[in-house]
């Protein structure tokens, strides 16, 4: 029987350099979408998915994210005074209880894999997931939960995927595909951002992971791959043929939130699912079209 999923990574260390100016102060991950920080998505992702213990990989600048899952007293005793209780219930929402909240530091930009690597002592022996909060799933049942039925009846190692165009497989981990089912793809290999016509495949991962702790030894290697930097795929790959390794195509819609144009297209589809305001935001749409 697999192993339970307890504990989640966050890689938030990232510049956000593509949204600068708006990034030079404020963590990419703050960005809103909607009404809700990226990162708080990811976040309540993982709970709806049955984490328990949440590590942020942070770096410089980015005491915001943790100023935001904290207890702000003031704010809390200022809304319950005025009254505002919808407003209370929802920054309670964001709070997460004393030691279950765990941050470390990349203190140097040498890749996801580094990223992660600088979570080992946290996570310890167990398996993990990794959440990369730039991509956001709008699905009806959240994508790591999916993803969590799908490891407790396969085990071992579980990525996320969706097919992309042949032309972009530079810009992704794609899979060297053993048997497919349609829903599951038994992996026999990985390639770190492979040009078009060497790429085995055209189903990518995206960012979202669940691991097994032998990933951390693969790690420790410290080898440089991709853009020179240190990538979670290349350890990944090493340990297929050792342990199952599978990659589940979600149901639900991927947006990447680390560019502008997909960053917008998430927020109005986000926005679109709210009662309080489809109506509006369609009516929005029509004028400016």
């Amino acid at each position: 029987m697999a192993r339970r999923v307890r504990k989640a990574v966050f890689p938030v260390a990232g510049m956000g350099t593509r949204f600068l100016p708006a990034t030079k102060a404020i963590p990419k991950e703050m960005l809103p979408l909607v009404d809700k920080p990226l990162i708080q998505h990811a976040v309540e992702e993982a709970r709806a998915a049955g984490i328990e213990d949440i590590i942020f990989v942070t770096s410089q600048g980015k005491s915001a994210i943790e100023d935001h899952f904290d207890i702000s007293g003031d704010l809390n005793r200022l809304l319950e005074a005025r009254g505002k209780r919808e407003a209370l219930e929802a920054v309670q929402a964001t709070e997460i209880g004393s030691g279950k909240l765990f941050y470390t530091r990349q203190q140097q930009p040498l890749g996801l894999g580094h990223a992660v690597w600088c979570a080992r002592e946290l996570v310890g022996d167990e398996p993990f997931a990794v959440l990369l909060p730039d991509d956001v799933v709008l699905a009806g049942t959240p994508c790591l939960k999916q993803m969590v039925e799908a490891y407790d009846a396969v085990g071992g190692n579980v990525v996320a995927v969706v097919d992309v165009p042949r032309e972009h497989t530079s810009r992704y981990g794609i899979l060297d595909v053993e048997r497919d089912d349609g829903r599951l793809a038994s992996i026999r290999g990985l390639v770190e951002k492979p040009k078009p016509e060497d790429a085995p495949s055209t189903l990518s991962i995206i960012g979202r992971y669940i691991l097994q702790p032998d990933v951390f030894t693969e790690l420790d290697r410290q080898e440089r791959g991709a853009g020179g930097e240190i990538q979670l795929t290349d350890s990944m790959a090493r340990l297929i043929g050792r342990q199952p390794f599978h990659g589940l195509r979600f149901e639900g819609t991927r947006y990447d939130c680390g560019d502008k144009i997909g960053f917008l297209e998430a927020n109005i589809a986000f926005a679109l699912q709210r009662p309080d305001m489809a109506d509006k935001v369609r009516a929005a749409i029509g004028r400016l079209l």
